[in-house]
Formats: C-alpha cells, structure tokens, sequence
C-alpha cells in the first residue's frame, strides 16, 4: 500500500465527546470590582444614585434587568450602551480569577474535552475578560441568560455546566447537561442544592478531582457495556499499561474462559517483555498464545518509512486473525487509547481498523492517564508500567531495519536500565541514528548521573558512538526527524 493512501482511521466513540460550559461572573471570575467601578461611573455621570454594592452582590441576571432598578424605561437601552464603553477601560483589569478556575479549565483539556462560557455578560466584554485573564476557552458565548443557556450549550453539545446561579441551574436543565453549582456567588450550597443542582462544589478548586472522578466512571462504564456485548475476544497483548488493561477489563466484562491473550514474538519485541505479559495473564486466568510474527518479510517494514508502523500492525492483525477463527472467536482488540487517536504518526490505527480490529478503550474515550488510573484502583501491577513501544521505533527513519539493529538496541537499553536502576530509570531510549546511538533517559536522572560509563556502554553493544540527548526521554521523537511529517499524519 502506498503512503498515500494511508490515512487516519475514523473516529468512532460509545461516549459524547467531553464538553464542558462555565458562567463567567462568580463562577470563572470575580468580576464585582471592575463591574462595581463601572456603576459607580454612571451614577457620577447621570447624577442617579447607584448602591453599587447591591448591585454586585446579585450578578447574574442581564444588564438591562439590573439598569430597571435605577433608570426609567425610556433611559435603559442608552444607559446600556454608556455602560459597554465604559467597561472596556474600567472593569477588565479589575477583574480576577476565580481560585481553580485556571486549573478546572486545564482539567478538561487534560480529558480531551473543549470548554466553552456562556454568559448574560455581552460578547465582547466576555472575550476581554478571557484574553486578558489569559483563560483559554473554545467557544465563548454572551447575551444568554438563565434557560436560553441551554440553546447555546445544546448547539455545542455541552454535557456538563457549571455556575454560581439558580440561572444556570436552569441553563443545564434546558440542555440536557449535568448542573454543577459551585458557591461562590450570591446563592449559598443548601440554596443551590435545593435549587436542584445535580452538583454542589463549595467553589472550582474542588471541580477537577470531582470532574476526573466523573469523567472516567463514564468512560468505564462505556467500555464495559462494549466488551459485555462480545461472547468472546482475543486482545492483543503487548503486555504494556494500555492492552494490560483491556485484558484485565475484558476479563471482567465476558470471564476469563471467553478471553484470549495473544502476544506476538518478532525481533521487535524487547525480550523482557514476555515474562512479564505471561505472568500477568496467567494471574487472571486467560489463555495466552504467543504466536510468530513475520513483520521483517514486509518491504514496507523493513523500509522503515513514517508509514513502517502500518505493516506491523497489518501483519499482527493478520496473524491473529486466523487464532480467532480457531477458537470461534469474531472480535480482536488492541489496546489503542485516546491519546494514541489524536498522535501525530499513528498509521498502524488504519492498519488494524481496514483488517477489522477493534478499540474498545479508544471508543470509550479513555486517556492514557485514565488507564493507568484506573489500573491502580483495580490493583494491577501494570499500572505505571513505562511505555515500552516495539524495537523499530527506536531505528531512525529511513535506516533498513534488520534484526541485528533490534538486537543490538534491544543489548544496549538493558544495559542502561541495567545501570540506572539504583537511581529509579523509569524511561530508556536508545535510539539508532546510524551513526551512532541517541541515549535517552528521564530527564531528572540527567543531572544526578555520570554520562560517561552509559555512553561506553552502549558503545560496547556495537554502536559507533554514542551520547546522551540533553532533553531527555521523549516518546515519538523519531517522528521529529520525519523530513516530511504531514505524509503520514
């Protein structure tokens, strides 16, 4: 198959995508004292006096309601417009950062999730706010209040909304979306909690750990209802964090005695990897079968172009295609997880899915954070297992691959962690450059280490030269050497 012709593969998901709206005043910011700088200004200028301070103490509703309570009808749309140009000059750098505002907006990108604000504060004022504030939001969305929220958030497929208002309450409600209250404006948590927000939060510091903890029982939830609708699977195992946890899941969606644990032997598999996997699917009691692998056969593999790790991935589907059929089996899984989806070489995710593999934790949006969360509350020992992805991503692009070189990368990578293990190596690389070895380590190690003997190390493997890269372990970095990276994104 040409380069051309290998896209990505289409993104299929058991779980809306993660979007989260926020009101702005007293939910992401504490806007009282520019806003209250701003009254005071139209109460000088028209001479009407103005109590500021109740003013700010019952944000929410749209401005024109608030002006009702201190001009005649005839006056509101102008005294309107007066306030929005004074707003600009004096309520923006007024403003703060409500605490965790930064760190919850953080928390759903962290989830690969989009963010939006919808607010009855004027559009533009909304976007001053987020660019001065530094406060990165997707979509942002002014003029709406209480119920209309929901038209907004229904368009953009908000599943969650958080606010410091009955209004917003109301917003969620209209759309469908969890209603998470935070009480940092005028209403108090009982208030809001009778109110009937879904979620209380006594203010955003609290909304990451409570959005995490929601986020993956979704997502769990989704991939077991998908694993609970096979008889049975073979998963892919590699033995790494990732198809662990397939299998583990798998496991307890169908039983052992429906799952098969497949982990294929080539010249690429680092051989301290099959003890480990063997191990770890014999404790819960699956059948595992290593068959042979034949990737070196393929001229796309050995070429060792972006597109190498397609044909690796068609030869293990292919492989295990026929193990499946033996055992009467229709699905095989691969441990592909949401962050491998949106990465930017990934061309082996086309591979498995033209051969009809299946992603189930890919499908449930599961993050590679999420895994190995999820992992530790299930108590497998793979749960902060490193990433350990096969020999050939470590031999520079364009350099044929051959077994000797997996052999001798394979040689060089023990005897460092061999040698960095006193010091707790977590991460080892080394990578062939054909000249010489790029030895890649966690990054805190390089200072506390002697450069010198892991350099002579890897030389006595048969490398050329060799040298430490000074920013350390970084997965992928081959893919920063593709001269022409776009062709296989």
């Amino acid at each position: 198959m040409s380069t051309a012709e290998i896209q990505p593969a289409p993104t299929t998901a058991d779980v809306p995508e993660l979007v989260v709206g926020f009101d702005l005043d007293m939910t992401l910011i504490d806007s009282r004292p520019g806003i209250q700088a701003v009254w005071d200004l139209l109460a000088a200028e028209t001479g009407v006096p103005i109590d500021s301070d109740l003013v700010v103490s019952r944000l929410g509703p749209p401005l024109t309601i608030e002006m009702a309570n201190w001009f005649p009808p005839e006056q509101i749309d102008a005294m309107v417009v007066r306030y929005r140009e004074h707003y600009p000059s004096h309520a923006i750098t007024g403003s703060l950062p409500l605490p965790g505002a930064a760190e919850s907006l953080a928390a759903v990108r962290a989830l690969r999730g989009r963010t939006m604000v919808v607010s009855a504060k004027y559009t533009p004022s909304v976007l001053l706010h987020m660019q001065h504030l530094g406060l990165d939001i997707d979509e942002p969305v002014g003029d709406l209040h209480g119920a209309q929220k929901g038209t907004a958030l229904r368009e953009h497929k908000a599943t969650i909304y958080v606010g410091d208002h009955t209004a917003d309450i109301e917003g969620a409600r209209a759309a469908g979306a969890v209603a998470v209250a935070v009480a940092t404006g005028p209403f108090t948590a009982d208030e809001l909690r009778a109110y009937g927000a879904d979620v209380v939060l006594n203010d955003l510091t609290e909304f990451p750990a409570w959005l995490d903890a929601y986020v993956l029982e979704q997502r769990l939830e989704a991939l077991m209802k998908r694993l609970s609708g096979y008889d049975k699977m073979v998963v892919a195992f590699s033995g790494g964090a990732d198809s662990a946890f397939l299998l583990a899941a798998a496991v307890r969606a169908i039983g052992p005695a429906n799952v098969v644990a497949a982990t294929a032997i080539s010249p690429s598999l680092p051989a301290a990897e099959l003890e480990p996997a063997a191990r770890f699917a014999d404790s819960l009691g699956v059948r595992h079968l290593t068959p042979h692998t034949h990737e070196m056969d393929r001229e796309g593999y050995q070429a060792n172009a972006g597109d190498r790790c397609y044909f690796c991935k068609a030869e293990l589907v292919e492989t295990l295609q026929p193990i499946a059929d033996e055992f009467g089996i229709t699905a095989i899984a691969t441990g592909t997880n949401a962050d491998d989806a949106i990465a930017g070489f990934r061309p082996g995710i086309r591979a498995a899915f033209e051969r009809g593999a299946l992603t189930p934790l890919k499908d449930a949006r599961l993050t590679k954070a999420q895994i190995r969360e999820a992992s530790r509350s299930w108590g497998l020992e793979t749960s902060d297992k490193p990433a350990a992805a096969c020999l050939s991503s470590r031999i520079a692009y364009g350099i044929r691959i051959t077994p000797n070189l997996l052999a001798r990368v394979d040689r060089a990578e023990e005897v460092v962690r061999s040698r960095l293990t006193p010091y707790g190596v977590q991460n080892v690389r080394v990578r062939d450059l054909g000249d010489a070895a790029s030895i890649e380590i966690d990054g805190d190690l390089l200072d506390r280490v002697d450069h010198e003997p892991l350099i002579a190390a890897v030389v006595a493997e048969g490398f050329p030269a060799a040298r430490l890269d000074p920013r350390g372990f970084r997965s992928g970095s081959m893919n920063e050497r593709l001269k022409d990276p776009e062709k296989y994104r």
